[in-house]
Order: C-alpha cells, then sequence, then structure tokens
C-alpha cells in the first residue's frame, strides 16, 4: 500500500471556494492562504448564527498503544461516509503541532484513504496558527521579565512566576533553564522553563474563547505570577492582553480545509489532551453545527482524557450538547491492554483479547455515565481473525453499545458506510441525557475523586504536601469552583502507565494543581507528565526531506 503522503499527493482536491461552496459558505466569508486552504470571516458568523444546530457526534477511544487505534483517521472516514451516504457532514478537528510530526508521533490529518488534505502544509505551518501562539506567549513571557527589570512596579515576587516560554518543538534541553545571565543589562537571574507550545494556556483560551473580546478578557486573567503579598498578577496587569489579542487576531478564526473525498474539514487549534483539554475550537465546532446537519469531531487520547475534557469542560462553557459517542477500539490493541507483546499482535490470541476487552468496556461505561448512546468503531487490520473480531461484538451487545466493522483506512468513506450507518440509526432511536460528571461547585479534592471513581475505576487520591498547599490557596482565591483539567498519561486509566486493561483499586498521586485563569480551569498533575517532550533516538525529522523540484518526502 502506498504511504500516507503518496496517497495524500495523489488525491483530487478542490479548490477551497468548492469546499466551501458544498458547507454553504459563500466566497467572500473567506480568507484564502492559497488554492486549498482559508481562514472562515466574522461575517459568515454572523450570516449563519441563527441556522439551527446539527447532530454533534464525538469520536473517542480507548487507550492508545503502540499498537496505533486510527481515532482521527477513523473521525475523517466517518465523515467521508455520511457524505457518501448524501448526507450534510462536517468534520471539526485539532492542528496538529510540529514537535510530534518531527518526533515520533506522527501527524495529525488522518491516514491512509481517511486523511485531511493538503497534508503536508496542515502538518508543518498550515496557516500560521501555532507560530502566533507561540509569538503571543513569549511576549508575556519577556513582558514579565522586562517588568521586573526596570523596577517592579507590581512588585512581582520572581521565585512565583508561574508563565514559562514556549516553543512548537520537542526540546527537552529546554525545560529547565536559567534566564537573566550575563550582568545586570540582561535583568535578573532566575529560573525557568519552556513548555510546547500546544502546552501553553494561550492555546486552551484560543479554544475556549466566543470571539475576540472573549479572547482579550481571558488573555487579561492568565495569572502570570504572585506578588510579596501573594496576590495574583496578571497578563492585563501588565497591560500585555491588547498586544497578545493583536497577535492572535487572525489566529482566531477557524480554518477551512477538506479530506481526499473532499468533505469539508474545519480545522482548530490544537491542546494536548494529556496535559490540557484535547479538543478543537469551540468557535470552529459552532460553526460547524451551523453548517451541517452532522458534524462529527474528536477528543484526544482516550475516553478517559480528551472525552472527558470534551464533556466536563468544553461542552459545559460553550453550552453544547453532544447527541452521541464513537468509541474506537482495534482488536491489536486490545491484545496489547491483555498483555500481548508489540511484536507478537499479528497472531491470534483471543485468551489475551479477553483480558483486555475491560478496558473498551470501561470506556463504552464511562460515555454511557455522560448520558451519551456510543457506536464502537471497530478498526480492522488485515490480521484480525473473525474469532477476535466476533468477540469484540459480543462484549459490545453485552453493554448495550452497537458494533461496526469499519476499513476507512484501506478504503476511505466506503469503508465507514456500515459505520456511518450504525450512527444514523442510533441518532434517529436513542436519546442522548448529556450532562458533565460533576458539579463544578464541589470542592477541587471532590472534583478529583470523583473522576478517580467514576472516570478512571480507582479507590482514592493521594496528595502530595505542595499540592495540599496549593489547592489550599487557590480555594482562598476562589478558584475552587472551576472545572477541573487533570493531567495525566494516557496509556492507562490510572496515573501508572503500566497499568493495562482496567486496573482497580489503585490510588492516584496528584502531584502540582494551578490554576489557568484565562482559560477557566484548574490543572491538576499526576504521575510524571512532561510539558516538554523530547524527540527520539530516531526521530522523524532524519527522514523527512524535500527534493530539488518541491516534492517532499518522509512526512509519514
Amino acid at each position: 500500500m502506498l504511504t500516507d503522503i503518496q496517497i495524500a499527493q495523489a488525491a483530487h482536491m478542490l479548490p477551497i471556494e468548492e469546499v466551501a461552496q458544498r458547507a454553504g459558505i459563500r466566497k467572500e466569508e473567506l480568507y484564502q492562504y492559497g488554492p486549498y486552504k482559508a481562514k472562515l470571516t466574522d461575517a459568515l458568523k454572523e450570516r449563519v448564527k441563527n441556522n439551527p444546530d446539527g447532530k454533534l457526534i464525538l469520536v473517542t477511544a480507548i487507550n492508545p498503544t503502540p499498537a496505533g487505534e486510527g481515532k482521527t483517521t477513523t473521525t475523517v472516514g466517518l465523515g467521508q461516509a455520511l457524505s457518501k451516504l448524501n448526507k450534510n457532514a462536517v468534520i471539526a478537528l485539532r492542528e496538529p503541532s510540529l514537535g510530534p510530526v518531527m518526533g515520533i508521533k506522527g501527524g495529525a490529518a488522518g491516514g491512509g484513504y481517511s486523511q485531511v488534505v493538503p497534508m503536508e502544509d496542515i502538518n508543518l505551518h498550515f496557516t500560521g496558527d501555532m507560530h502566533a501562539i507561540t509569538a503571543a506567549n513569549n511576549l508575556l513571557s519577556a513582558m514579565v521579565d522586562n517588568h521586573i527589570h526596570q523596577g517592579n512596579e507590581l512588585g512581582i515576587d520572581s521565585r512565583t512566576i508561574a508563565w514559562k516560554r514556549v516553543l512548537d518543538m520537542n526540546d527537552r534541553a529546554l525545560r529547565h533553564i536559567v534566564v537573566g545571565l550575563g550582568g545586570k543589562a540582561n535583568g535578573f537571574v532566575r529560573e525557568d522553563g519552556f513548555m510546547i507550545t500546544v502546552a501553553s494556556e494561550v492555546m486552551a483560551i484560543l479554544c475556549l474563547a466566543d470571539d475576540i473580546e472573549d479572547l482579550r478578557r481571558r488573555l487579561g486573567n492568565i495569572i502570570v505570577a504572585y506578588n510579596y503579598d501573594g496576590e495574583p498578577v496578571t497578563a492585563k496587569d501588565l497591560k500585555a492582553d491588547g498586544a497578545m489579542t493583536l497577535l492572535l487576531k487572525d489566529a482566531i478564526q477557524p480554518n477551512l480545509v477538506q479530506t481526499l473525498e473532499n468533505t469539508p474539514c474545519l480545522m482548530h487549534g490544537g491542546p494536548f489532551a494529556n496535559i490540557a483539554h484535547g479538543c478543537n475550537s469551540v468557535q470552529a465546532t459552532r460553526l460547524a453545527l451551523k453548517l451541517a446537519d452532522y458534524v462529527v469531531t474528536e477528543a484526544g487520547f482516550g475516553a478517559d482524557l480528551g472525552a472527558e475534557k470534551f464533556l466536563d469542560i468544553k461542552c459545559r462553557m460553550a453550552g453544547l450538547k453532544p447527541d452521541m459517542a464513537v468509541v474506537v477500539a482495534t482488536v491489536r490493541a486490545l491484545k496489547y491492554n491483555g498483555g500481548v507483546a508489540k511484536e507478537n499482535l499479528k497472531t491470534e490470541d483471543t485468551e489475551a483479547l479477553r483480558r483486555g476487552l475491560p478496558n473498551l468496556e470501561k470506556h463504552i461505561e464511562n460515555m454511557q455515565k455522560f448520558g451519551l448512546p456510543v457506536v464502537v468503531a471497530l478498526n480492522l487490520f488485515d490480521t484480525d481473525t473473525e474469532a477476535e473480531i466476533t468477540l469484540v461484538e459480543e462484549l459490545c451487545r453485552k453493554v448495550g453499545a452497537p458494533c461496526a466493522r469499519s476499513e476507512v483506512f484501506a478504503k476511505g468513506g466506503a469503508g465507514g458506510v456500515a459505520l456511518a450507518q450504525k450512527v444514523l440509526e442510533t441518532l434517529d432511536t436513542k436519546q442522548s441525557h448529556y450532562a458533565p460528571i460533576y458539579d463544578v461547585n464541589q470542592s477541587i479534592e471532590d472534583k478529583i475523586l470523583t473522576l478517580t471513581k467514576e472516570i478512571y475505576g480507582g479507590s482514592g487520591v493521594t496528595y502530595t504536601p505542595k499540592a495540599k498547599k496549593q489547592i489550599k490557596q487557590l480555594t482562598e482565591l476562589g478558584f475552587d469552583k472551576l472545572p477541573i483539567c487533570v493531567a495525566k498519561t494516557q496509556y492507562s486509566l490510572s496515573d501508572n502507565p503500566a497499568l493495562l486493561g482496567r486496573p482497580k483499586d489503585f490510588e492516584i498521586t496528584v502531584s502540582e494543581v494551578r490554576v489557568s485563569a484565562g482559560a477557566g480551569f484548574v490543572v491538576v498533575q499526576t504521575g510524571d507528565i512532561l510539558t516538554m517532550p523530547g524527540l527520539p533516538k530516531k526521530p522523524a525529522a532524519q527522514s523527512i526531506d524535500i527534493k530539488p523540484d518541491g516534492e517532499i518526502v518522509g512526512l509519514f
């Protein structure tokens, strides 16, 4: 089979005006970035604001494994399949980060014959949103250090500066640094560090903001440090919010692209789900709902991370009401959860599969706890046997979640028709009773405990002394009534990546609790989660190149 990039380069892309026309968007409502990419303007949002909302379909998955589950591929394939069935469908996705593209994880444009194109542009600089977010974040960093250097009128205690610089690249050497070296002219010496751009609160804010004024308000609320009296110092106090908003004036507009089969796709924002809320922008989702009868969106990693945050943070804040969830699973990944080594996953092993099935069962159960009807998309590989597939289908019947075999990677929309039909049937026959899993008025500790017991399946929570002190401070400052965003390993329902399947009777350890006041949530750090990844021994970047004729090679 051809590689992803070979398939993408052979695609017949329509001019973006024609793709827009399919979604009812006028040419004058586009701001084009070449022939195949465009930003969507405020004029479009204003024109369609009174349209009825379409159905919102969330695609999530079991815990990711090295075997790969194909969640984004399934999202794209389902959107293509709905279009193939003559349904008015639009896809809403996140943008890729350059760090994983050049590292090990890969891009975020789907795969095989279910991709979003132009794939090369999307996985590289796209429309510059990531760079704008990086610039806005680092402007604030520069203004913090400059304020202290110029006399520190706000009385910032440099030991409490929480705002870090960012870079959209995996670079472990920048995790912990010292700035201000070289003498008096270079400012005050202090410890600092870099995060990857998608971990920035600016990214979360961009994805949750209603409009540019809400963006400005949220940016102004960012807490960068505390003064010597223990009071928060914000971006607004530093008078940085206006310039930050200006830098994001184009980035806040959703991007329009297309799939290999020319289904419209709104691609906007890119927070990671293990360290942030893992969903595309509220603006893109809302706009898609006004443009289409069916909107297919995805949330990062397993349902315990991205889907939980989509339902507890994004939908709660934006007033969205999802109609159903699709949980993506593979036989290979379930066998891995059952204890099979990666190199042996192609061999039939029904006993290992039985041991791994509880992971799928828990994720289905979790989505049902939120009141959502569930369909399971069994993403097929050619090594899957009928006996293994039948076992998965039997479990799905037992827990009341229809299961559809999906071949969207190999066959595009045609390989997702069975899944699309199950989705349509579910939407016609089952009602969503969506509700968040916890009340925001609960204490921070009670919200963490609720997620631990209800979503992760654990028994309790252990707090470090540092975390206890931080919770006390945030409660005194009035931030305890915000939703929580748990930073946790994606590989396990627990905070220990080695606990596969459906672990029970475990406790999670909370090491740090901090507020993202602009985004509007409290970040709860568990386990050993890095906000600046490192490159692997053999980075993907070593295989990426461009030929003299402009052909890009090695990009997946």
